[in-house]
């Protein structure tokens, strides 16, 4: 019996909906209470506008870049095999829709970001106010200024878990058992354009984050955010279109691609129940995430800032976790024979209970969340002895530096693929004997940590819009002594939160790319019924021992390196460019130190906006043609080698460079703070550096692992079907596969040829 959507589940899907529109009416709340504070003086109110005229701009050019690739993309997915002309249409279609609301995510995340960091500055100026005005209490106003900033980053929040939410339920409501498949180009859309976003706002921000530094602090040895420095107006722009616009957009995706996975699975493992259930769960997310931005209110007991977030992180986890305690006892039947839907025997007699099986797996995801919280709090967190270590390491020079932060990003990189190890591994024994029950627990484990995705979201906005904000108040000038100390303490807590919630980005990406592995071991499956192949053919079986599938293996692991290094060079490159110019403007415009002279930020900005669009292809590219060339090639089961081989090395590589660059920028804030002889000492110096190698590991390469390893998840998973097909089911099919495989060695070689042909910047730009 196929599975359908029944009355009941239709009525469940209509409500769910209904909660998505909801968190989007409460962004829209969120909005007017932000834009309702003071903007400051004058002088602040044009440096933001400068801001936001440059982020605006550039995210214009950057989507115009990306809507050509992905209206190529939808008319490939056309051509890919569907069991219908409805579900092929669709799939392209919800492709679209996927890939528009990854990036009105990511938009609106940016827009509300560079008219917020304005506001905080403002409300932290109250503690040192102009002549004439009264100073309030900096405690109060410390607290004023985190609620602005927390609640800019709940809006965005709000609108990731509502859009993911609502698209997911439409696609559900129209297509019903037919949803999963249609659902893959959905999750494919998002995907993409986060990874785009990911990859292009990194290069654009690290770029001028590290030229500003290597110039300004270290060369002319200016404050980090001086006027005088070019560079600084396009640092700030970085900040909201890499962090802001892209981790918005990577955590929708990896909100869409994990819901895709799970209907898949469900659909399989729990029938009717399993069509309605995946979605249950994000929905609380939805109430309890509202829950924790709110109770984000910092308290005069408070340690630090840290203590209101992870009390509103916790509180939201806790609540999650007793309201889906009782969805699974509410909704779900108490035996798996009651399963409609199912007719897989070895579900239909497994003994257990299904409502413990799912109430369990969500709690692993949920509880796996809380702990890389922490894990990662304690290796980035300038209260901890690793990040002090590091500080202490900037006695003897940058080397040592750089070799600390190198050590402990590459230690916190096992703990946390244990966790993430642990928690796939625990929810697949939840399964028993059946490998479709376990894999569908597995699933569940990743709509347990989206639970938390809208508080976590609302954590990672904050950390930009603090960063901009202090930017903003040493620009103008305008915000010193108890006021300036407010915005340093809001931007290191926000330099934890931003490495916090790149480790739960991670871990539910690896989740979400082990539930898609399990879709594509069942579309392998159903492509070679189709086919009439044997099971036992080379190119079918996941065998490691066989050279092929070992060779895809390494593929796989190839590919993160090769990801990583690309991006990290596109990142040097830019950011020589604009040592060389803000040098050239330094040389030839001596008044600029005086102040008698203003330097020229637009050049900067034109030439971080060029250079990251034209890196976008190279990355962009490899992520969608290596799982054709190896599918093609190789077989499936090399291509599920090499998706395996790709999400170990991701997983660790992503977590080791996100927290070695925490870890050197909250290093660097400790040394600011007054240790080993504050600002402009030796020991500052070589925390810069620190610092400078540290950027493009936390904000470029390491993020846009998660999309990538989404991206060729979701390219394998589509394409298997036509592998298996090309390779048994048609006599013409060897020539076919040839001409592919041909096809994307050649683009990749080209791509990659292009990107390294690229020089490095030698003279000031003109």
């Amino acid at each position: 019996m196929t599975p359908v959507l029944t009355d009941d589940n239709r009525l469940i899907v209509i409500v769910i909906a209904a909660v998505a529109l909801a968190a989007l009416f409460v962004a829209q709340l969120l909005v007017r209470q932000v834009l309702a504070a003071d903007e400051g003086t004058a002088s602040m109110k044009e440096i933001a506008a400068a801001v936001q005229e440059g982020a605006n701009a550039y995210l214009a050019r950057q989507l115009r870049t990306v809507g050509v690739f992905a209206v190529v993309v939808f008319f490939l997915l056309m051509l890919l095999p569907a069991d219908n002309w409805s579900q092929r249409a669709g799939r392209s279609l919800f492709f679209l829709v996927g890939a528009v609301f990854s990036a009105a995510t990511g938009y609106i995340g940016m827009r509300l970001a560079v008219r917020s960091n304005v506001r905080v500055a403002a409300a932290a100026r109250e503690a040192t106010p102009a002549e004439g005005e009264p100073a309030k209490d900096p405690t109060e106003v410390s607290h004023r200024a985190m609620k602005i900033a927390f609640r800019t980053g709940g809006v965005v929040g709000m609108i990731t878990v509502g859009l993911g939410l609502l698209g997911v339920c439409c696609v559900v409501l129209v297509y019903a058992a037919d949803a999963p498949k249609v659902l893959e180009g959905f999750g494919l859309g998002a995907a993409l354009i986060a990874m785009f976003m990911r990859v292009g706002g990194g290069i654009f921000t690290k770029a001028a984050d590290v030229g500003a530094d290597l110039v300004g602090k270290v060369e002319q040895g200016i404050p980090e955010d001086d006027p005088r420095n070019a560079a600084t107006i396009a640092d700030n722009v970085g900040d909201n279109v890499g962090d802001c616009a892209g981790m918005a957009a990577d955590l929708f995706e990896s909100y869409a691609v994990t819901l895709v996975a799970a209907l898949i699975l469900g659909k399989a493992a729990f029938g009717d129940f399993g069509l309605a259930f995946p979605l249950i769960v994000p929905a609380i997310g939805v109430i309890t995430a509202m829950i924790g931005i709110f109770a984000v209110t910092p308290r005069r007991t408070d340690r630090s800032g840290m203590s209101a977030i992870n009390r509103g992180f916790f509180l939201s986890a806790v609540i999650s976790l007793v309201l889906v305690a009782v969805a699974s006892y509410v909704y779900l039947p108490a035996t798996y024979a009651e399963l409609n839907g199912v007719t897989d025997r070895a579900i239909l007699d497994h003994d257990g209970d299904p409502r413990l099986l799912a109430l369990l797996a969500v709690a692993i995801g949920i509880v796996l969340a809380a702990l890389i919280q922490q894990l990662t709090g304690y290796f980035t967190e300038t209260t901890r002895r690793p990040v002090r270590d590091i500080g202490d390491s900037a006695l003897t020079g940058p080397a040592t530096v750089v070799l600390a932060g190198i050590a402990i990003g590459l230690e916190s990189a096992v703990y946390t693929a244990l966790l993430i190890g642990l928690a796939v591994y625990g929810a697949f024994l939840l399964g028993g004997a059946s490998i479709t029950l376990a894999l569908f627990a597995v699933a569940l484990a990743g709509t347990g940590l989206l639970t938390t995705v809208g508080v976590i979201v609302a954590m990672d906005t904050f950390g930009p819009v603090s960063d901009n904000a202090q930017g903003i108040a040493e620009m103008s000038g305008d915000v010193t002594g108890a006021g300036a100390q407010v915005l340093t303490e809001l931007d290191a807590v926000g330099n934890t939160t931003k490495a916090i919630t790149k480790g739960i980005a991670i871990a539910t990406a690896v989740l979400a790319a082990a539930a898609l592995f399990g879709s594509y071991r069942d579309a392998i499956a159903t492509a070679v019924a189709d086919a009439g192949a044997r099971a036992g053919e080379l190119t079918l079986s996941m065998d490691i021992s066989q050279p092929n599938n070992l060779v895809g293996l390494i593929l796989g692991s190839a590919v993160v390196f090769l990801f990583s290094g690309l991006a990290i060079n596109a990142v040097s490159r830019s950011a020589g460019s604009v040592v060389y110019e803000v040098r050239r403007q330094f040389r030839e415009h001596p008044g600029i130190m005086d102040y008698t002279e203003k330097p020229e930020y637009g050049r900067v900005v034109d030439i971080c906006t060029k250079d990251a669009l034209r890196e976008l292809a190279t990355p962009g590219l490899l992520a969608v043609l290596t799982p054709i060339l190896v599918g093609f090639t190789l077989g499936v089961g090399a291509l599920g080698s090499f998706l395996a081989g790709a999400i170990a090395t991701g997983t660790l590589m992503a977590v080791f460079l996100a927290n070695s660059g925490g870890a050197w920028d909250n290093a660097k804030k400790l040394v600011e703070d007054g240790h080993h002889g504050g600002k402009g000492s030796d020991a500052h110096a070589a925390t810069v550096i620190g610092d400078t190698v540290g950027d493009p590991f936390k904000d470029t390469a390491g993020p846009a692992i998660n999309p990538l390893l989404k991206v060729m998840n979701l390219v394998a998973l589509l394409i298997a079907p036509a592998i298996v097909h090309f390779s048994y089911g048609t006599t013409a099919g060897a020539g076919v596969r040839a001409l592919v495989a041909v096809l994307a060695l050649l683009v990749i070689v080209g791509a990659v040829y292009a990107s390294k042909r690229r020089p490095l910047a030698r003279e000031s730009v003109d």
